[in-house]
């Protein structure tokens, strides 16, 4: 469940021919982006491409249309058919907000239900600054219908710090959140740990569990400029 909900950020570099002030996100039509997605040993368990098709808007005003893929450990496609689910996001006054099914694996749109508030992220992002909390359900309609509460709260951005990953190295804001989801009459909380980058997005991101065990993990692997 926690990996479904809190699978992926999307995050890309700026556009050519759109006036976009720095935001924690790209935004440059054509370009893929790929993640790894790794589990608690630091193994590759699958891959996510994005794809930015379409951008409108200009300065710190914009709307990015993404196209979300779901690939196997090996970067192939999962099943006959490729697995393709279109996502927006919004940037208002520089602010990036994201409407949270896009934090849902590709594929699971016909079966996972959101509701309630977005994520959002101010470009002027500064240690110390706290983000607010986002509170909203998802319901999985499988046979049986299971609804699960979820709080994002503790929301802070910590340091600014250079990270590496297959994809190099980036300058990153770190930002701390706890997960606080109620399924079935029982609390889990996770820890998650996300770096962004300026004009790149999500670089790096770590799940723990309530005992601080890494649960999960996604890395930036690549980038295509198109």
């Amino acid at each position: 469940m926690k990996k479904t909900v809190l699978f992926f950020v999307l995050a890309i570099v700026a556009v050519a021919g759109v006036s976009a002030q720095d935001i924690f996100f790209g935004s440059k039509e054509g370009m893929k982006i790929m993640y790894a997605n790794l589990n608690n040993k630091g193994k590759v368990d699958s891959y996510s491409l994005q794809t930015i098709t379409k951008v409108e808007g200009s300065g710190n005003n914009l709307i990015i249309s993404y196209e979300g893929q779901a690939l196997d450990k090996n970067k192939k496609q999962v099943g006959k058919e490729p697995i393709i689910v279109p996502y927006t996001l919004t940037v208002a006054n520089g602010v990036l907000e994201w409407d949270m099914k896009s934090f849902a694996a590709p594929g699971t749109e016909s079966y996972i239900t959101f509701e309630g508030d977005n994520l959002r992220l101010p470009s002027n992002l500064s240690v110390g600054d706290k983000l607010d909390d986002v509170k909203f359900s998802l319901t999985v309609s499988m046979g049986i219908r299971i609804r699960t509460e979820i709080t994002l709260s503790d929301q802070e951005c910590i340091a600014i710090e250079e990270v590496t990953v297959p994809a190099g190295t980036f300058k990153c804001h770190k930002v701390t959140q706890t997960s606080t989801a109620l399924v079935m009459r029982r609390t889990v909380t996770t820890k998650t740990i996300t770096w962004y980058a300026l004009n790149t997005g999500t670089i790096k991101s770590e799940t723990y569990n309530e005992k601080g065990q890494l649960q999960s993990s996604v890395v930036l692997e690549s980038i295509d400029n198109g």
